[in-house]
């Protein structure tokens, strides 16, 4: 990103997640443990996480996104992930941004989720 926050052109927006930090697969296990009230099959395995970083300090950056902006729990839902993340021992603080680039899509679903909602 530049100072004024612009992606750097050939960048991703996204970061990817630190997945060889100790605590990723427990943070993981944490997001899958909120559902999208509308929807029987949680955040995680829908595709709504897109990372989740932790540093060296155990700090959770979470990014995640939402199926669409009028979602109903829009206001409601990063906090949610907040309170479940936080709940792991040994995380110190969690932040969640809400983004919407790039925008969900099915594809972004795991195979169990597609499985769940009949989409295989």
């Amino acid at each position: 990103m530049t100072q004024d926050n612009q992606p750097i052109e050939g960048t991703p927006l996204i970061a990817p997640s630190s997945t060889d930090h100790p605590l990723h697969e427990a943070a993981v296990e944490a997001c899958r443990s909120v559902y999208d009230p509308e929807i029987p099959v949680n955040i995680y395995d829908l595709g709504l996480v897109y990372t989740i970083d932790i540093n060296p300090e155990n700090e959770v950056n979470v990014t995640m996104t939402l199926t669409a902006p009028g979602c109903p729990v829009a206001g409601e839902m990063p906090g949610w992930v907040q309170e479940a993340v936080s709940g792991v021992p040994g995380v110190k603080t969690v932040d969640v941004a809400l983004v919407w680039e790039p925008p969900w899509g099915m594809e972004m679903m795991s195979d169990e989720a597609r499985l769940e909602l009949g989409f295989m």
